[in-house]
Formats: structure tokens, C-alpha cells, sequence
């Protein structure tokens, strides 16, 4: 999943990109509202973590901006402020939810999985399709065949990226361009033919239990378990 981290303060912002990226995101760090309004004109973002006391403008009019520009990711606010009043503002603004500094990363990882599911209308931190488990909070995942036991499915974290996208996405297809974004940010290098690779290994690993991935020609791949035809 890719996120977009707006914090001006660059000891705060390290640590937490630090530790979003250890749980699997490509996250994208800017230090003002200005830039990541820029930023979201061109790149696709899954969700979004925003402080409030940003220099000029800050987190509140951001989201109110973001959200009056048609952008429908999730947004949590972080901020030092408690008062009831701020959190009731930034939740008017648009934003879905609000964390008051200082917290705990794992606090802040199960907050962002929550919006994610809720974003994409799913209820647990388990996603199934057919025979395929993926638990987003302990990031394992398991597979098994009609009257076997359940085996665990060793991922890469690139091939977790892909999964969890397509399962949050499924039974709906996903696009490439979208998958891509979910490996990586703009500080590193991959190319679009990288999401192919994936797939690849991710067919070799899913296909002996009757789950393909099926390209659909122009747009992305879609999830199909052989069961359910």
C-alpha cells in the first residue's frame, strides 16, 4: 500500500517512515501541505498521514483542500492538540481518524489497516479467497487444498504488496499502474514490467490450489478461484 506522510517535523517523520516501512508500506514523506497537494495532482496515494501543525498551511485546511479536489483516500491526522473541539474539527474537514501525540506504532499500524479496510469494504484483518488466508495484523499468510491441512505461504514482502492489493480488491480487478504504486515510492527505482515478476512468482505459488491470476489485456489482473467458476 502506498502512503503519503505529511510531517514538517524531521526527527517525528524519519521514525514513523521508518517504521511504515519496516510493516510494508512505500511511503512518500513531504514537509508541507503545499507539496503534498502538489504531489497528489500526479501520484496515486492508498491512504494518508497528516500532521496537523504544519508551517503555513496546515493539516486541517490540507485535508478540507484534498478532500475538496475529489481525493477519497483515507486520512489520519496526527497532532499534539487533545482538545475535543480539534478533534472534531478534523474529523469535519474530511479526515476518517485522528491520532493525539505521542503513540505507539502498533497503535498507528492497526489505525491505518482499519481505514484500509473500511475503504475497501472489508470487516477483518483476515482476507480470504477461497483456500487463501492473508492476516494483515500479523502479516502471515495460509493456504490449503480441499482435506488437507492449512500450510503457511512464504511471501516476499513485494509479493505480499501485490496480494493484499488484489485481495483487497477481489473480486474486482486490479490495475497495474495501481499495483505498481503499491511496491514502491518515488525514491526508488522500479519499472512497470517489476509487477509481472510478481505476478509470476505469486501464479507459481497460488496455481497448484486453484487460484489464478488472470491478466485482463490494457488494465491489471484480477484474482479467480476455480472453485467459484
Amino acid at each position: 500500500m502506498r502512503l503519503l506522510l505529511v510531517e514538517d517535523d524531521v526527527l517525528v517523520a524519519s521514525g514513523v517512515k521508518l517504521g511504515l516501512s519496516d510493516a510494508g508500506y512505500a511511503v512518500d514523506w513531504v514537509g508541507s501541505a503545499e507539496r503534498a497537494l502538489e504531489v497528489s495532482q500526479s501520484e496515486s496515494f492508498d491512504i494518508a498521514v497528516i500532521d496537523i501543525g504544519l508551517p503555513r498551511m496546515d493539516g486541517l485546511a490540507l485535508t478540507q483542500a484534498l478532500r475538496q479536489s475529489g481525493h477519497a483516500m483515507p486520512v489520519l491526522i496526527l497532532t499534539a492538540r487533545d482538545a475535543l473541539k480539534d478533534r472534531v474539527q478534523g474529523l469535519d474537514n474530511g479526515a476518517d481518524d485522528y491520532m493525539v501525540k505521542p503513540f505507539e506504532l502498533p497503535e498507528l499500524l492497526a489505525r491505518l489497516r482499519a481505514l484500509l479496510r473500511r475503504s475497501q469494504a472489508a470487516t477483518s484483518a483476515v482476507l480470504k479467497f477461497g483456500p487463501l488466508e492473508l492476516d494483515t495484523a500479523l502479516r502471515s499468510a495460509s493456504i490449503c487444498q480441499a482435506g488437507a491441512s492449512r500450510q503457511a505461504l512464504e511471501l516476499g514482502p513485494r509479493e505480499w504488496a501485490v496480494l493484499e492489493y488484489l485481495l483487497l480488491q477481489a473480486p474486482k480487478p486490479s490495475n497495474k499502474d495501481k499495483l505498481l504504486h503499491a511496491l514502491t515510492g518515488w525514491d526508488k527505482e522500479i519499472t512497470p514490467n517489476a509487477v509481472e515478476v510478481y505476478i509470476s512468482r505469486l501464479r507459481a505459488k497460488l496455481e497448484p490450489f486453484g487460484i489464478a491470476l488472470k491478466a485482463i489485456r490494457g488494465f491489471g489482473y484480477r484474482l479467480e478461484w476455480a472453485a467459484s467458476n
